[in-house]
C-alpha cells in the first residue's frame, strides 16, 4: 500500500492529530518517532510501516482499518463528529464556538452515537494538561457575540440548575438526569455564551458554564460512555481557563483522575492527580478542596504502586503520608472562599475515597469500616454512593478472607443498582462476582451469582 506518497498528503491523519488536541511534536513523542518524521507522513512524503500503523490505531484509539483509510485517502471523514477539543487555540472565541459544537452534536440524533462511542484516549491528556497549566490566558471574558446582553442573573440560573441536576444525579443516576443536562447545555446555556457581556460577567458565565459541563461529563462517566466524558471534562477545562478560575480547572483535573483511575490508567491518574494538587496550592485552596485532592493523589499512588500485592513500603508510606495530610487539612473546616462543587465531596464521600487506599494498601479492616460509616451516611440521599460503598465493603471484606460477609454486603447493593440508571454501579457488582472465582463452589457464592443473574436480567 503506497499510503498517498508523494500525492498532495494525508489530510485524514491531519485531523486525526487535531481530534487528539495534540501537536506534531506530541502525536510523534507518543508513536516514538521524530517530529520531521511525522511531519513527512502528515505531507505524503513517507511511507509508513506496519509497525507504525499498529501502533497509531493503539495511541488513536480506533480499529485499525481507520487508521488505514486515513493513510490511503480513502472515504472522506466525517470531522464535525471529532470534536476533542483543541487545546491549540484557548481564545474565548474559539472556545465558545467548540463548546456549542459539543452540545450541538450530542442533541442530534444522527451524531449522538458517534460520541457515545468514542473510545478514552490517554495521550491526549498531556496536551491538555500542558496548555492548561502554562497556555497564556485571556486578557478578558468580556465577549460581544451576537446573542443578547448577559447578566449575573443569566449565570445564576445556571448555577442553581447545576445544584438541582446534580442532587438528581445522586439519587438516581446518571441515565435520568444526562439527557435534560445537555439539553440544558445546547438550549439554554449556548445561547448565552454566543451573546455580549463584560468581563465580570463572562468570568462568572464561563465558570457557570464549566460546572455544567462536568455534569455532562459525570454522567456520561457513569453510564461507561469514557471517550464522551472525556471530551466534556476536556471541554470544561477549556473553559474554566477562558474564564481563569483555577478552581473549577483542578475540579476538572481531579474528576479526570478519577476516571483514569477507574480505567486504570495508572500513570495518568497519578500526574493527573499531582497537577491538580500542584495547581491548587499555588492558588492557595481552601482546606477542604486540598483534602479531596489529596486522597485523589493518595488513591492514584497506591494504585499504580499495589502496595498490598508488591509490598512496596517506600509508596505504601507516601500514600499513608498524603491520606494524613488530607484528612489534618480536612478538619480545619469550610471558609468562605470554597467553591460551590466542593459540598459534593463532603466528609463522607472522602471517608470512602480514604477507604478505597487503605484497601490498596492490604489494611481491609480499616477500609471496611471506612465504607460502613459512608453507607451510614449515604442510605437517605444518595442512594449511588451507599450502593457504590456497599461494593467498597464487600472488596474489604474478600481481602480479610470473610466471604460469607462480603456476599451478603454485595447482594444487598443489588436491588440499589436496579433502581439506579448508573452502568458504572451494575459494573463494580459484575467485577465483585468475577473475583468470587475462587470461591465458586461455595454455597453462598452460587446463591449469590444466582441471584445476580435473575435480578439484572428482570
Amino acid at each position: 500500500m503506497g499510503g498517498r506518497v508523494g500525492g498532495e498528503g494525508r489530510p485524514e491523519l491531519v485531523r486525526a492529530r487535531r481530534r487528539m488536541g495534540m501537536s506534531q511534536d506530541a502525536i510523534a513523542a507518543a508513536l516514538w518517532v521524530s517530529a520531521t518524521t511525522w511531519s513527512r507522513w502528515e505531507r505524503g512524503r513517507q511511507e509508513i510501516r506496519p509497525v507504525y500503523r499498529a501502533r497509531m490505531a493503539e495511541v488513536f484509539g480506533v480499529d485499525p482499518v481507520e487508521v488505514e483509510r486515513w493513510i490511503e485517502g480513502t472515504a472522506p471523514v466525517d470531522t464535525e463528529a471529532w470534536l476533542v477539543p483543541d487545546f491549540s487555540d484557548l481564545s474565548l472565541g474559539a472556545t465558545v464556538e467548540a463548546a456549542g459544537r459539543l452540545w450541538r452534536c450530542d442533541v442530534d440524533p444522527e451524531r449522538r452515537h458517534v460520541l457515545a462511542a468514542l473510545p478514552f484516549v490517554p495521550a491526549a491528556l498531556g496536551g491538555w494538561l500542558s496548555e492548561w497549566s502554562y497556555g497564556a490566558p485571556n486578557t478578558s471574558a468580556a465577549y460581544q457575540g451576537s446573542g443578547a446582553a448577559v447578566g449575573l442573573s443569566d449565570v445564576r440560573r445556571i448555577v442553581e440548575a447545576r445544584q438541582a441536576f446534580g442532587e438528581m444525579d445522586h439519587r438516581f443516576g446518571a441515565g435520568l438526569v444526562r439527557p435534560a443536562v445537555v439539553d440544558y447545555l445546547n438550549t439554554a446555556v449556548a445561547p448565552l455564551l454566543r451573546g455580549r457581556y463584560d468581563d465580570k460577567v463572562g468570568a462568572e458565565l464561563m465558570t457557570a458554564a464549566a460546572a455544567m459541563t462536568q455534569m455532562a461529563g459525570w454522567t456520561a462517566f457513569d453510564l461507561g460512555r469514557h471517550g464522551q466524558a472525556q471530551q466534556y471534562f476536556g471541554q470544561a477545562l477549556k473553559l474554566a481557563k477562558a474564564g481563569d478560575d483555577v478552581l473549577t480547572g483542578v475540579w476538572v483535573l481531579t474528576s479526570l483522575t478519577q476516571q483514569a483511575i477507574y480505567l486504570e490508567h495508572t500513570s495518568q491518574a497519578v500526574w493527573l492527580a499531582r497537577a491538580a494538587v500542584d495547581a491548587a496550592r499555588r492558588a492557595q485552596a481552601p482546606p477542604q478542596v486540598m483534602g479531596l485532592l489529596l486522597v485523589r493523589e493518595a488513591w492514584a499512588t497506591a494504585l499504580q504502586a499495589m502496595p498490598s500485592e508488591t509490598r512496596d513500603a517506600h509508596h505504601a508510606k507516601r500514600v499513608e503520608e498524603l491520606l494524613a495530610e488530607a484528612e489534618r487539612v480536612y478538619a480545619q473546616g469550610g471558609t468562605d472562599r470554597d467553591p460551590a462543587w466542593i459540598g459534593w465531596h463532603d466528609e463522607p464521600e472522602l471517608g470512602s475515597e480514604i477507604g478505597l487506599c487503605w484497601e490498596l494498601l492490604g489494611r481491609y479492616e480499616r477500609a471496611a469500616d471506612c465504607a460502613e460509616s459512608a453507607i451510614r451516611a449515604f442510605m437517605e440521599k444518595r442512594p449511588r454512593s451507599a450502593q457504590i460503598n456497599r461494593m467498597n465493603a464487600a472488596e474489604a471484606y474478600i481481602g480479610m478472607g470473610e466471604v460469607e460477609q462480603a456476599v451478603e454486603s454485595a447482594r444487598a447493593a443489588i436491588p440499589m443498582a436496579r433502581s439506579l440508571t448508573s452502568v458504572r454501579s451494575v459494573e463494580r457488582i459484575r467485577k465483585f462476582s468475577d473475583r468470587l472465582e475462587p470461591y465458586e463452589t461455595t454455597v453462598q457464592v452460587r446463591e449469590f451469582r444466582a441471584y445476580l443473574d435473575s435480578e439484572l436480567a428482570s
